[in-house]
């Protein structure tokens, strides 16, 4: 029998070319669109009859305001083999579910790269004074502007993925000190230090940047409260582009507020689209953007070539890149 795969149909309008290229053998596409149904042979399928070898929810969903939509699609869909996203965090209650119906679920390692360059240049732009060498530019002042080295610097990163992985690359090409919060104490070569959440508070008081960028379950929910912030190196800096729930949001204020902290950078919150009377907005410590470490120049073709590798993979019986283990979705 074919294989069944199936996407939305305007990923389907992106890939189509490359997708005919691979030349799989005994490989039917088909699509869904916004109307939550299939085009199956000419016809329109309802979900429910559906089953699926390979379902690929890619970043088209996500662009056509229709992620919560698709979501429905593959849930209502009488089976799914394996389920392919572009997300890379999965704390939606969606791949849970998805997961408890026997699907194997692929999130994505397309974002690592442009997450790791948007965390270099925040913590870039509070290291070195820019702003100020631009106003003396302006008022045609010659003045020297002081600045701290990446090189002098430790980082502690909490989840060490794909993201905190190509993270630590280009740290330690800066010439800086990694140290790797991750579920052993293996650092792949890669860290200089590696421990587990319960090593913390031993390890926080070496950290210059702490990065967050691990998955939001049981064991990181409100990891960033009182007690931990209160074992932070004075006037270290935070970044978050995990998941808001990471972080205790009145816990990380207030270390603000008393300079036990420096900086935050955050790029992730409890509630998205952020309300304009939440404090971040206006917090003078606080560098803030919308949830847009991912949207890179090149993680469209990253995401794309997940896909492809994955799908031959499946195709050809071998092992599954970035395959997930159900136990972890919360």
């Amino acid at each position: 029998m074919p294989t069944m795969i199936a996407m939305y149909d305007k990923g389907l309008e992106h890939i189509g070319k490359r997708l005919d290229a691979l030349r799989l053998p005994d490989v039917t596409v088909h699509t869904f669109g916004k109307d939550g149904h299939f085009r199956i042979d000419g016809k329109t399928v309802a979900p429910g009859g559906v089953e699926l070898d390979y379902l690929w929810l890619n970043s088209s969903i996500n662009m056509d305001g229709f992620q919560e939509g698709a979501f429905k699609t593959a849930l209502a869909c009488k089976r799914v083999g394996v389920l392919q996203t572009f997300n890379a965090g999965l704390d939606h209650p969606f791949y849970k579910a998805m997961a408890e119906k026997g699907t194997r679920i692929c999130n994505s390692s397309a974002q690592a790269v442009c997450i790791s360059e948007f965390i270099f240049a925040q913590v870039f732009a509070l290291m070195q004074p820019i702003e100020r060498q631009r106003a003396l530019q302006a008022s045609r002042t010659w003045e020297v502007t002081r600045y701290r080295e990446i090189s002098q610097t430790t980082w502690l990163i909490v989840g060490f993925g794909p993201i905190g992985r190509e993270l630590t690359k280009r740290l330690k090409a800066f010439g800086a000190k990694v140290i790797a919060i991750r579920r052993s104490r293996n650092t792949e070569d890669l860290a200089d230090v590696a421990g587990t959440i319960p090593d913390l508070p031993a390890l926080l008081p070496e950290a210059d940047v702490i990065v967050f960028a691990c998955p939001l379950n049981a064991e990181t929910a409100d990891l960033a409260d009182s007690r931990f912030f209160s074992a932070t190196k004075k006037g270290a800096i935070v970044v978050n582009i995990a998941r808001g729930g990471v972080i205790d949001d009145k816990a990380l204020l207030a270390a603000l507020d008393d300079d036990r902290l420096s900086a935050a950078v955050l790029d992730v919150f409890r509630q998205e689209p952020l309300p304009t009377h939440d404090p971040f907005w206006s917090h003078p410590k606080v560098r803030m953007t919308s949830h847009t470490s991912f949207a890179g120049s090149g993680v469209r073709e990253r995401w794309d070539l997940l896909f492809l590798d994955n799908l031959t993979r499946f195709i050809n019986g071998q092992s599954l890149v970035n395959e997930v283990d159900p136990k972890t979705l919360v």
